[in-house]
């Protein structure tokens, strides 16, 4: 008979759900941001903003991947992203609490996993 340890607490397996869930979501939303890119509301807003908007969808999906992955460099990249996003709408006008509340709960969350990152 074979005792079995319970793993150290350095031993990690798996994917944390709230992380699963945020890759889940994401993917849904790049699914609706592919379109937006192509809209007319976007192109409303400025001739610079759909080449924005692709921009931040293909760093969005990169992202998401790393976090599927539990990459830290997921952690930092969506961070940088989020401040940048923040600031563009503030300066365009466009800001909304909303804009900030979700992704500031996404980078609370990786954060607070970052340590169970590659």
């Amino acid at each position: 008979m074979t005792m079995q340890s319970s793993p150290s607490p350095d031993v990690v397996r798996g994917r944390p759900v709230p992380i699963t869930i945020i890759c889940v979501i994401s993917a849904i939303g790049l699914a609706f941001a592919i379109p937006l890119i192509f809209s007319d509301a976007a192109r409303a807003i400025g001739a610079w903003y759909p080449p924005f908007l692709a921009i931040a969808t293909i760093v969005g999906a990169i992202c998401t991947v790393g976090f599927w992955l539990m990459k830290k460099w997921s952690v930092y990249l969506y961070t940088a992203m989020f401040v940048v996003n923040q600031v563009i709408m503030i300066v365009m006008g466009i800001w909304t609490i909303l804009g900030l509340v979700l992704p500031a709960i996404v980078v609370v969350i990786a954060f607070a996993y970052l340590q169970r990152m590659r």
